[in-house]
């Protein structure tokens, strides 16, 4: 039933990477929730956006992070592990053109959190990130609590899960899920396709030129 429940949330997540893609503004992904107030004795209905909600892991270097460590960045997630021997490699071979892209932005990062903590410890990940050629404060390799990591995952509209008989142990989905400075979800995309990739960077070059209060519906 898990696998099933994966192979469904990694459908849903496939179609909507397929829209929107000639918007000028970019979609909202989640769930979202009309909220009515008064303003200046005036009743107005505001939209709430499903957002990121706060954690806590350390990266690389060994420093704690945490939602708020974000804050002012647009950023790409994803979840991998250090010893897959299928698609990790891909999509990080593939996440590098992000890498080398926006690494002098100033506010563009990534974050890629472990799904295997137990085996990915602090200095697994800063040899998996040196061999990769990454240095500074740009791209985060992230490892904590599992049953934290995992609830997350669900919170990126993607999905994780321990099985033996999947390689390596784990089986996940291969996507790269960019996030505006607001901790909301813009879109997703398939880690694995370098179209797809070259797809991811437009549009962060979109959310860098947004208008704050322009927003897709």
């Amino acid at each position: 039933m898990k696998l099933i429940n994966l192979t469904f949330i990694t459908a849903l997540i496939w179609s909507s990477c397929t829209q929107n893609k000639s918007n000028t503004i970019l979609p909202i992904y989640g769930n979202r929730e009309p909220v009515t107030k008064t303003v200046n004795g005036k009743t107005v209905t505001d939209t709430v956006y499903q957002t990121i909600p706060d954690f806590k892991f350390v990266n690389q270097y060994g420093k704690e992070i945490t939602r708020k460590s974000l804050d002012g960045s647009i950023y790409v997630a994803d979840f991998f592990f250090t010893s897959c021997p299928s698609i990790c490699p891909v999509m990080h071979r593939n996440m590098l053109n992000v890498y080398n892209e926006f690494k002098t932005s100033g506010n563009v990062k990534i974050i890629s959190h472990s799904i295997d903590p137990k085996h990915d410890s602090v200095p697994v990940l800063k040899s998996y990130a040196e061999k990769l050629g990454i240095t500074g404060n740009n791209w985060w390799f992230l490892q904590g609590d599992k049953e934290a990591t995992y609830k997350l995952a669900g919170n990126y509209l993607t999905a994780v899960q321990e099985d033996k008989n999947a390689p390596g142990g784990f089986v996940h989905a291969g996507y790269f899920i960019l996030v505006d400075k607001q901790k909301r979800i813009r879109g997703t995309y398939d880690g694995t396709n370098a179209d797809e990739v070259q797809n991811l960077i437009g549009d962060i070059k979109t959310l860098q030129n947004e208008p704050s209060n322009s927003i897709a519906q």
